[in-house]
């Protein structure tokens, strides 16, 4: 590792031990980095050198920004942190906001000061902001107003965090403020090429999420293998997406990929398949980013809505069915890019360009990155083969502080959780998540989460959490519960409990199934059986008879 400009040294002494990280390979071109980088100057910085700096970069509902704008934006919250807030090299800032140009511009600046981001979805909880905060030791918050509810009720959980500003709020100390005695004038953090500057915390198996640990290269590495190689934007594309920014797949979508190349992207605070597909009409964008279930979603509105601006579609965040697939290529002439990545990962690793792709198959490994299918002995499996998936490249798994490493790398490779297999020509075909991760319309949810937010509930003895198949959202959570004596089943109790979840975590994550059951399948020690509630849900076939 070159030498850090990390002050604050937290996040490389809680990296995992080099013996454990995974195998990076940079055998490209386009992937060779020098040892000093500061990302933003590559994003940002250079389009005003070169003379770009008047042609548009963020388009939100409130406002356009330049490049030239968002830079002086960016310098200025620049000089804010590393003026009154005090912040140093390697600190890291929580920032909290549904997608839009401030939250670029906080993220933007962080990085360039050489901070670590930590941004979270804006529907999170309280206790749910906690974790990250505490896990990273994080003493600021940069967060929009709006959101100042759950932030505030965060903050009284977690005693080191010091500060937290505001923006929007029009008071006197509020970011804008702040900046408006700040220079225009900054000159990035001079920081190394492997200096940590994103921790993105994944949803979780268990209820405790991970900090995956990404370096400025990575951010550039994700734009120079997926997006030049399989996406290929050009400078006069306008992207635009439903992904939240906290998520890496939305960060890489419409930030990165777009900044990469010098393009424009539009940013929607509301996403739905409707706003979106009103939005592309709009502002005529060319390329998209969103999960299958909005695409199904949007195919019988196509009639009376203008897409003809687009120009490439991207779908993530969970298997692409291969009937969506062809029913929107039949509806627009389009062919979905289909992807596989993972928040260790940083953004997709397997994928297909258009003239390459096979419907129903995810795609080959992306240029600069490997993969392969293993059996549980980690041994490599022929072509055929169904076994879990292996891949490496030039990101990859790095931990923050947590054992889970060893299950995630191994021999070198990143072992990503899901059952695949390959064909002779090299394409990857999905199966299924080999953990209980419950993937519902691209958003990740924990079944033991789900179920420790049913158990705080006064009327529930036990519960158990899975995901059921659903024609709409690919799958849905589905919770069996055993209420408590005295309690009556029925739809008054059910909604009654999904408030109750809605409340205590994301609402996105409760439960839209719940089935009233007299006792849960467990085995002989009193562990619950998940795979049989699977089962009972659909989710996988029952054993045959005989």
């Amino acid at each position: 590792m070159a030498r850090t400009a990390h002050v604050d040294t937290f996040a490389q002494a809680n990296l995992p031990p080099r013996e454990r990280w995974p195998a990076f390979t940079f055998g490209r071109p386009e992937l060779q980095y020098p040892e000093r980088l500061n990302c933003v100057t590559h994003f940002l910085d250079r389009w005003v050198e070169e003379g770009r700096g008047g042609e548009v970069c963020l388009i939100s509902g409130s406002e356009t920004l330049t490049y030239a704008e968002l830079q002086a934006r960016v310098n200025r919250i620049c000089n804010v942190l590393t003026g009154p807030l005090g912040l140093l090299p390697g600190g890291r800032v929580l920032l909290r906001s549904a997608n839009n140009a401030m939250l670029v511009a906080t993220y933007l600046a962080v990085l360039k000061a050489g901070g670590v981001v930590v941004a979270t979805m804006p529907l999170l909880r309280a206790r749910e902001i906690a974790y990250p905060v505490t896990k990273a030791r994080i003493d600021l918050a940069l967060c929009d107003h709006r959101l100042a509810d759950e932030m505030e009720k965060a903050r009284a959980l977690c005693p080191d965090l010091r500060r937290v500003v505001y923006w929007g709020s029009g008071a006197p100390d509020a970011l804008e403020a702040l900046m408006a005695e700040a220079s225009p004038d900054f000159t990035a953090v001079d920081t190394a090429a492997d200096d940590v500057c994103l921790i993105g915390f994944t949803s979780g198996t268990t209820g405790e999420p991970k900090g995956t640990m990404h370096f400025h290269r990575d951010m550039l590495a994700i734009c120079d293998a997926y997006s030049r190689n399989v996406l290929r934007p050009e400078a006069s594309d306008r992207f635009i997406g439903s992904p939240p920014l906290a998520f890496t797949f939305g960060l890489g979508g419409l930030v990165l990929f777009p900044m990469r190349v010098g393009a424009s992207t539009v940013l929607l605070e509301k996403a739905g398949p409707d706003d979106l597909l009103s939005a592309i009409e709009r502002h005529r964008a060319t390329i998209c980013f969103t999960a299958p279930t909005a695409y199904r979603a949007m195919l019988p509105k196509l009639a009376i809505a203008d897409i003809s601006s687009l120009r490439k579609c991207v779908s993530a965040g969970e298997a692409l069915p291969k009937a969506t697939f062809e029913a929107w290529h039949e509806a627009t002439g389009l062919k979905l890019m289909d992807g596989i990545g993972a928040t260790e990962m940083l953004h997709i690793f397997i994928a297909a360009r258009e003239d390459e792709i096979r419907p129903g198959a995810t795609g080959k490994p992306v240029p600069g990155y490997e993969a392969k299918v293993i059996d549980d002995a980690g041994r490599d499996l022929p072509p055929g083969s169904t076994g879990r998936l292996a891949v490496r490249g030039p990101t990859g798994c790095r931990y923050l502080a947590d054992e889970r490493q060893a299950r995630y790398v191994q021999d070198g490779w990143n072992v990503t959780g899901d059952t695949y297999h390959h064909d002779e020509d090299g394409y990857f075909w999905y199966q299924a998540r080999s953990d209980d991760m419950i993937v519902s319309a691209g958003y990740n949810i924990a079944g033991p989460e789900v179920e420790a937010a049913l158990l705080a509930h006064a009327d529930v003895a036990e519960c158990g959490v899975v995901g059921a198949p659903d024609g709409e959202r690919g799958m849905i959570v589905k919770a069996y519960v055993v209420l408590r004596e005295g309690a009556a089943p029925g739809p008054e109790m059910a909604k009654a409990l999904q408030e109750h979840v809605k409340a205590e975590i994301a609402p996105y994550k409760y439960p839209r199934a719940v089935e009233f059951v007299e006792a849960l399948p467990k085995t002989q020690t009193g562990k619950l059986q998940r795979f049989a509630l699977r089962q009972m849900a659909g989710a996988v076939p029952a054993p045959a008879a005989g």
